[in-house]
């Protein structure tokens, strides 16, 4: 009976054991998910190593697109946010509020064609995680045409070109949210200042603060400072033709991108899927059983 009820035991391992293995970022996983024992940081994950040069001027280019279009449609006749949609939906309220139904009609517009910008990021690059191998290219050059055009409609005065231009922005917006649990947002600053703030007051109190975060954000937030810059003073000297800078940098980075995927395929790293339903490598855990039947 005693051999009987140690052979049952020996089979089922005590759920503090329950391992279930080692994800890709090399942190251990337990059963429910959760790391028994372990307290949480304030920012869930941390980035554990240097962020790649390429992540690092691919962001900074993004970003000063970004900047760069949403100061020109602040600047043209229509006076519309593009890259964000924080003023552009308090705006649509604001309309039907005063029953001005057309520029209600304005406002609704930007937001459904940043909606489906990023619906067509969804469809081109199928993940939302930054990894290098995916189909960022194809995904520039859309925005890069989708630039060009809201130029040649912003230069006859048509409202249409800040809708071209907003669908630009909600594509980039989609290619890359976030990295290493870092969340990446390349059209609008709101939740970068935020983690910015929140890192500083944590180093006031003494605690830690995930640094190697905030310098990638801090360099989001020039980018973005500098495309806002040169926005406003093109725009001054060529107009609607400044969004042709942005659609320039789009279409060379986004060529750029796609010859070294296809061309150096050595560089990018073997553990990227471009799957859309690829689960990140598991390596199992073979786990020592509690009792041997002799």
């Amino acid at each position: 009976m005693f051999r009987a009820r140690a052979r049952n035991l020996a089979k089922k391992p005590p759920r503090r054991l329950a391992l279930l293995g080692s994800g890709s970022d090399g942190r251990m996983r337990c059963q429910g998910g959760r790391r028994r024992g372990l307290s949480r940081p304030f920012f869930p994950t941390m980035l554990t190593k240097p962020v790649p040069l390429w992540i690092k001027v691919g962001g900074f280019s993004l970003a000063l697109m970004g900047g760069c279009v949403n100061a020109i449609g602040l600047l043209c006749a229509h006076n519309r946010a593009v890259s964000h949609m924080s003023g552009t939906v308090t705006n649509l309220g604001i309309e039907i509020g005063r029953q001005n139904y057309a520029l209600a009609r304005h406002a609704a517009l930007i937001v459904i064609f940043f909606f489906l910008g990023s619906v067509l990021s969804g469809i081109i690059i199928r993940q939302s995680t930054l990894k290098a191998g995916r189909r960022y290219g194809a995904a520039l050059m859309g925005e890069a045409v989708l630039l060009v055009i809201a130029t040649g409609l912003l230069r006859h005065r048509s409202e249409s070109g800040l809708y071209a231009a907003g669908m630009a922005c909600g594509l980039q917006n989609g290619m890359a949210t976030s990295y290493s649990g870092a969340v990446i947002r390349t059209t609008h600053m709101t939740g970068i200042v935020t983690d910015l703030g929140i890192a500083i007051g944590l180093t006031a109190r003494g605690l830690k603060a995930d640094w190697r975060r905030m310098r990638l954000y801090l360099l989001l937030l020039a980018g973005f400072l500098i495309g806002g810059t040169l926005g406003a003073i093109g725009y001054h000297d060529f107009g609607p033709d400044t969004l042709l800078f942005p659609a320039a940098l789009a279409g060379f980075v986004g060529i750029g991108y796609t010859v070294w995927k296809h061309f150096w395929p050595a560089t990018v790293p073997a553990s990227v899927s471009t799957h859309p339903h690829a689960r990140p490598h598991v390596r199992p855990i073979r786990i020592a059983r509690a009792a041997e039947d002799k």
